[in-house]
C-alpha cells in the first residue's frame, strides 16, 4: 500500500486522536481564542502553500527562481533594532521540545541561546505534539526538570541569560483532527498556543519564535499579521513578540532582503539552515543532471552554492541591523568514541571558523560539547557592524557542483540505509536519530530521498561507479533491490536487546521511504 493511502502515515499532517474535543481538550479559553485567528489564517496558508507548488512546477518547466525587482525593501534605507538581550547569539543550540532532558541540559549548557524545537528533530505526531508544548511552557517560565538515573536526582534549568527561542512547525505543515471536514495551519497552532498560555510577567526577555522552511518574501507578510494580532489580543506593545527566520529554500534565498523587511518590526534575524537548502536547491533543480548530488558526506562544507550563500546573508543582514546565524554542523561528538570525538570536533572548529570569516555572527550546534568550540570560533558577541568587502548585490546562488565529491554506488547504499533508519525512528516516536556519527533528522532524510530520485531519473547521463569503478545504472528494480538488501543488513546487525518494537517497523520504514522517492515526495516532511 503507497504511503499516499495511508493517512495516518502521512507526514504531512499531525491529526489529533479522534474522540479528542478542543474545546475540552485543550486549556480552558484557548479554542475561543484560537477559532477567530484560524478563520482568518489558515485559508492564507492553503494559498500559500498553493504559490509554492505552482513555483515548483515553474522552476521544473525552467523557469527558476531569481531575485526580485527593485523595491522599498531594496532601495530605501531601513533598519532592525536587536535589543540589547539578544546581541550576543554566537552559538545557538536546538533540540526536540519533547525531550526534557536534553531541553534543561541545552538550558544549562552555557550556550547564549537554545532553540526548543515543534518541528524537524521532533516527530510529528499527536502525543509528541503535546509532550513539547507542555515542556516548552515549562522551560519559558523556567520550570522544566528532569530526574538524572545516574546521580539519583532532580535537575532543573540553572538561571542564565540565555535566550530562549521555539521553532514552531512550517506553513508546509496542516494540523487535522480539531475542526469538522478540514485542516487548521499547523504554524497558527503551535504560535497560539504558546502566545496564549505564557505571561510576558514570566519571562525574562519577550517570546522568541524561530520560523522555519518559508519560501517567500510574501510569507514574511502572514507571519507579521500573525504577531501583530497577538500582540493586539493580549494586550501587548507592538514588537513585544519576537523571531528569527531560516532560510531552508532555494526561492527564499533570492528574497532575504524583502523577507527581512516585511517582517522588521519583529525580527532579530536571519540563519541559513544549510541543510533543507541543500535539500530544496536540488528539488527546484531536479530536472537538471548537472545537479545529481555526489555523496553527501564527500561534499566539502564551503562547496560554492554553500558558500555563495553564506557570504550574501551576512552582507543583507548587517546592511539592515539584523544578525546572521550560520548552520548545523552534522558530525556529532562522542564520548565514548575518543577517535570519533576528536574528528567531529575538528570538522565542527574548521566549519565554525569559516561561517565566522563569512561574517556570520553565531552558529548552530546540538550538542553541549559543541558550545565552547563553537563560540570560540567568533571574535567577538556579534559582527553586526561588520560588512563583507567588495559584496556582490547579486551573486551566483546556483553554481552547480562540478568537481566536488564522489558518485558511488555506496554513497546510495548509504543514502538508503539511512532513510530506512531514519523513518523507523520516526514511527517509533524519535524526530532525529544519531546514525554512524551523524545526527541525522528531516532535512538529511530529504537530501538523501532526493539524491536516490535523482540517480534514478537521470541514469543515463550521469555516471554511479562501483567500488572497481564500474558503471552502475540506477533503474528503478534495482534501487528497489538496494532498499531490500539494506533493510536485510539493517535486521540483521540489530543488537541483541534492540525492541521488538524496532524489529517490525523496520521493513514498513523501510516501505514508505521508498514509496515516497517513487510518489516524488521531496517536501520537507
Amino acid at each position: 500500500m503507497s504511503l499516499l493511502t495511508e493517512p495516518r502515515l502521512d507526514p504531512r499532517m499531525n491529526t489529533a486522536p479522534a474522540d479528542f474535543d478542543p474545546a475540552r481538550g485543550f486549556p480552558a479559553g484557548f479554542w475561543e481564542f484560537f477559532l477567530p485567528l484560524h478563520e482568518r489564517f489558515t485559508p492564507r496558508q492553503q494559498a500559500l502553500l498553493a504559490k509554492r507548488a505552482h513555483a515548483l512546477a515553474q522552476s521544473h518547466q525552467g523557469k527558476l527562481p531569481a531575485y526580485l525587482p527593485p523595491s522599498a525593501a531594496t532601495t530605501t534605507d531601513w533598519q532592525i533594532e536587536v535589543p540589547e538581550w539578544a546581541h550576543d547569539q554566537r552559538n545557538q543550540m536546538t533540540g526536540p521540545s519533547d525531550d526534557a532532558e536534553l531541553v534543561v541540559k541545552m538550558l544549562n549548557s552555557g550556550a547564549p541561546g537554545v532553540m526548543i524545537d515543534l518541528e524537524d528533530s521532533m516527530a510529528n505526531f499527536w502525543p509528541n505534539l503535546m509532550t513539547g508544548y507542555k515542556n516548552t511552557l515549562a522551560a519559558l517560565r523556567g520550570e522544566l526538570n528532569y530526574f538524572d538515573k545516574k546521580r539519583n536526582s532532580e535537575v532543573k534549568i540553572r538561571d542564565s541569560k540565555t535566550v530562549l527561542m521555539t521553532r514552531a512547525r512550517g506553513l508546509h505543515i496542516s494540523q487535522a483532527g480539531l475542526v469538522k471536514n478540514g485542516v487548521v495551519s499547523a504554524s497558527l497552532l503551535d504560535v497560539a498556543y504558546i502566545v496564549h498560555q505564557i505571561g510576558p510577567q514570566t519571562l525574562k526577555h519577550p517570546l522568541v519564535f524561530y520560523i522555519p522552511k518559508s519560501e517567500s518574501a510574501e510569507e514574511a507578510l502572514w507571519w507579521n499579521d500573525l504577531f501583530n494580532e497577538l500582540e493586539t489580543l493580549k494586550g501587548m506593545a507592538r514588537g513585544s513578540i519576537r523571531c528569527f527566520a531560516l532560510v531552508e529554500s532555494h526561492p527564499l534565498a533570492f528574497q532575504m532582503e524583502e523577507f527581512l523587511y516585511n517582517l522588521r518590526e519583529h525580527i532579530l534575524g536571519l540563519n541559513l539552515g544549510r541543510w533543507d537548502y541543500m535539500a530544496s536547491l536540488v528539488h527546484f533543480n531536479l530536472a537538471n543532471p548537472a545537479w545529481v548530488l555526489p555523496d553527501r558526506n564527500t561534499i566539502p562544507h564551503d562547496v560554492a552554492f554553500f558558500q555563495n550563500l553564506r557570504t550574501l546573508m551576512p552582507e543583507i543582514c548587517h546592511k539592515h541591523g539584523a544578525m546572521a546565524i550560520g548552520g548545523m554542523t552534522a558530525l556529532y561528538p562522542s564520548r565514548t568514541d575518543a577517535e570519533l570525538n576528536a574528528r567531529a570536533l575538528a570538522v565542527l572548529e574548521k566549519d565554525k571558523k569559516n561561517e565566522a570569516d563569512c561574517l556570520m555572527d553565531g552558529a548552530w550546534t546540538g550538542h553541549p560539547d559543541q558550545n565552547e568550540i563553537a563560540v570560540k570560533q567568533f571574535p567577538a558577541p556579534n559582527q553586526m557592524k561588520k560588512r563583507p568587502q567588495s559584496a556582490n548585490a547579486q551573486p551566483d546562488l546556483r553554481p552547480e557542483p562540478k568537481g566536488v565529491g564522489k558518485k558511488t554506488l555506496a554513497g546510495t547504499r548509504a543514502a538508503v540505509r539511512t532513510v530506512i533508519r531514519y523513518r523507523n525512528g520516526v514511527l517509533n516516536g524519535r524526530g532525529a536519530s544519531l546514525l554512524d556519527g551523524y545526527m541525522e533528522d528531516l532535512a538529511t532524510d530529504r537530501i538523501y530521498r532526493l539524491m536516490i530520485a535523482q540517480r534514478i531519473k537521470h541514469r543515463q547521463q550521469v555516471e554511479i561507479v562501483d567500488d572497481p569503478g564500474k558503471r552502475v545504472e540506477h533503474t528503478p528494480g534495482f534501487v528497489s533491490s538496494l532498499f531490500d538488501e539494506e533493510l536485510e543488513r539493517i535486521l540483521r546487525e540489530l543488537p541483541s536487546e534492540a525492541k521488538e518494537s524496532e524489529r517490525e517497523t523496520f521493513p514498513r520504514a523501510r516501505r514508505i521511504s521508498e514509496d515516497m522517492i517513487r510518489a516524488g515526495e521531496f517536501d520537507p516532511v
